[in-house]
């Protein structure tokens, strides 16, 4: 089969070529002839679209012979996604028992040697953690007798194949020996040595320098294919315990120092509000410093932290903080803006990525004109993340045929390369560790969602409005620790950063039809008596001039839901409850059923999710007016648009609108974004 295209600007024509169990394709170029001679020498490169996993493994050794250089980079990148090491093992033992040519010292042969030893060398220089982590020698001990022999850099590669099959045998033999070193472990807090005040006896700068080495040895250690979507989506699965652990040290050090943040400015209740506004003004300060140093990911922690509801609701503490103070913080904040699909983050990360120093305005530029060590970029990975859950949610990985989709992979790839690039930026940073910071970083402990809504409302009782009615704007990463509760900071396990951030046209193609990939459950104690807030946007908005407060003490401005799509919407589902109506945030997809929803909806409000046939769910109108869901039917259809609000209630009760009084114990409102439900128009691909 054979499908050509013609492009007559550059004289070019592309044909994709299907041959057995591969499709090609072949870009054949012809260029301009000499004067002269009046003859157009013609070029021909073909790379993979498409084909069956023995043909793409196979394709490692003639990608060169081809034009396809890219190919191995790609394909060590991404196979994990759709084959095992041992596989890929298997068709290349297989195929050096046959190889190419009439003996040693003919062209095919010595060709096809110089391959398999240029594959092996880039393997194991890449990934060698492929190699270790094959459980036993068996294959490597069959695969090295196999391989070429007639040069140094074939004996070298043996002998190394070699060290990793006896390595294997003594893990087997002696695993004890061999504990698992890729987690990062840290001593528990002790909180009773925990002072929160202390954090202003440390210079601002001292302490991003500290968290930009923490991050940076973090990022340096991330493996970038633990990002691609298909790993990552499997991390909470049964026996996949393991999997993805870079990515998820990174996100615990994310949420360790939003930790951190919550438990400094909430911890001692008993201050003032002007002594409070102090540890928000430091952290601000500390926030500013992260930037100069290009460390995107703390900035992105610290001021996520502000902004959830905790310590965005402290009316009177930000009453307090200094003006200039909080108009650096609305600048930082603006870096994460979802303007344009995050361009200002994007392009700062394309400006500064591969650059020696942050590009700052004159005052930020004045403040560390001394500083002469180069600085690498620290980004914050939940950008790359969501480019390759979208990815891997919305092109499908095979063919109709059968065939694994490679142009996928190459997409990927994109996405991967760019990761690497910054983290080459980083490895030569040099930082000198601080004893008596670590000591303080340490020692704070875990709040959970309870307990720091409880010390909010201890500093400011919930009761007090708001003069302003904007939404805290929060995203915090959620990974847990398997060794942590459910209820800690580190949230649930199917919990994930996320927010949309298309990095090519396919990428800005899926955001038109899906505005955000997760939703935030933030969940709101209100009442529908007074105008009521929406839920809180997953994704940060552009900042204002005024102060950000909590959606309990004010309203949302009027617009659409945010986190909403063509395909999708976060509606607010409450239950008449004796102690006050407590709303919370459900993302409903076009394929959601009744049953489905009211029990998302009972586990939210900790009830038995088994008990959904005995609860029925009705939109609440304006005007009063309520619309009962069929108890099969489709919510995302039987909806009207004109209310996010519904009610589950008790079949054969007849519950009234009228809210009771809002409870003064506010439920856990720190937000987990989830990486569920995504649903995007498959017509597109």
């Amino acid at each position: 089969m054979k499908t050509t295209w013609y492009c007559p600007l550059d004289l070019s024509t592309v044909v994709e070529e299907e041959e057995d169990g591969v499709i090609y394709t072949v870009v054949v170029k012809q260029q301009h002839g000499t004067p002269t001679s009046g003859f157009s020498p013609v070029s021909r490169s073909q790379c993979v679209k498409a084909g069956t996993e023995e043909k793409l493994v196979l394709h490692l050794i003639h990608s060169f012979a081809m034009g396809d250089s890219s190919f191995i980079s790609i394909f060590l990148s991404t196979y994990r996604s759709f084959m095992s090491t041992k596989r890929v093992l298997d068709i290349l033992t297989d195929r050096l028992e046959n190889p190419p040519g009439e003996s040693e010292r003919s062209q095919m042969r010595q060709s096809f040697n110089r391959a398999v030893c240029t594959v092996f060398s880039t393997w194991l220089s890449e990934y060698p953690e492929d190699f270790r982590s094959l459980g036993e020698p068996s294959r490597l001990l069959r695969l090295t007798p196999l391989l070429p022999q007639d040069s140094s850099s074939a004996v070298d590669l043996r002998a190394r194949l070699l060290r990793i099959a006896e390595e294997l045998s003594e893990k087997a033999l002696l695993p004890d020996a061999h504990k698992d070193q890729t987690g990062f472990t840290s001593p528990p807090p002790d909180a009773s040595k925990f002072e929160p005040t202390s954090i202003l006896g440390f210079p601002s700068g001292l302490i991003a320098e500290q968290l930009t080495k923490i991050e940076t040895e973090l990022f340096v250690r991330l493996v970038p294919y633990h990002c691609l979507g298909s790993l990552w989506s499997q991390r909470d699965k049964k026996g996949r315990e393991g999997v993805c652990w870079s990515v998820r040290a990174t996100i615990r050090q994310f949420n360790k120092l939003a930790n951190a943040v919550l438990a400094s400015c909430l911890g001692p209740t008993k201050l003032r509000s002007h002594q409070r506004a102090r540890l928000l003004g430091k952290w601000i300060s500390v926030a500013e410093e992260c930037r100069a140093r290009k460390n995107f990911s703390s900035l992105y922690a610290i001021v996520s932290a502000l902004q959830s509801n905790p310590i965005h609701r402290l009316r009177r503490t930000w009453q307090e903080t200094d003006r200039e103070a909080v108009k650096r913080y609305e600048e930082l904040s603006e870096i994460f803006s979802d303007k344009d699909n995050y361009a200002q983050s994007r392009e700062l990360l394309k400006e500064e990525g591969t650059s020696k120093f942050a590009i700052l305005d004159n005052r930020l530029n004045h403040r560390h004109l001394g500083r002469s060590n180069a600085q690498g970029t620290v980004p914050y990975l939940g950008i790359f993340l969501t480019d390759l859950t979208m990815l891997d949610t919305a092109v499908k990985d095979r063919l109709d045929n059968g065939y694994i989709n490679f142009d996928k992979r190459r997409r990927e790839f994109e996405v991967l390369a760019q990761i690497r690039l910054l983290q080459s930026s980083c490895k030569n940073c040099v930082f000198t560790a601080d004893e008596a910071f670590a000591r303080w970083y340490q020692s704070v402990p875990t709040l959970t969602e309870e307990e720091s809504y409880r010390l909010s409302n201890e500093i400011e009782v919930p009761s007090e409005p708001s003069p302003r009615g904007l939404t805290p704007t929060v995203i915090i990463t959620q990974c847990p620790d398997l060794s942590t509760s459910r209820n800690s900071l580190a949230g649930d396990s199917d919990s994930l950063f996320d927010f949309p951030s298309p990095v090519n046209n396919l990428l800005s193609k899926l955001t038109k039809h899906m505005k955000s990939p997760s939703v935030s459950c933030l969940d709101v104690d209100t009442s529908p008596s007074t105008t009521e807030s929406t839920p809180a946007a997953l994704t940060p908005t552009t900042p204002t001039k005024s102060h950000r407060r909590s959606a309990s003490c004010g309203n949302n401005p009027p617009g659409s839901t945010p986190g909403s799509g063509p395909d999708m919407r976060i509606i607010r589902i409450r239950m008449d409850l004796h102690d006050g109506n407590l709303y919370r945030s459900i993302l409903v997809t076009s394929n959601d059923k009744t049953p489905t929803v009211i029990s998302s909806a009972l586990e939210k409000h900790n009830q038995d999710p088994k008990q959904a046939s005995r609860y029925e769910l009705i939109q609440l109108l304006p005007e009063g007016k309520e619309l009962v869901i069929p108890a099969t039917g489709n919510v995302f259809y039987a909806m009207t648009s004109s209310s996010v609000d519904f009610l589950l209630r008790r079949k054969g009760g007849h519950a009234p609108l009228d809210s009771s009084p809002i409870s003064t114990e506010t439920s856990a409102t720190f937000p987990r974004i989830k990486a569920k439900g995504r649903r995007l128009v498959r017509n597109l691909f």
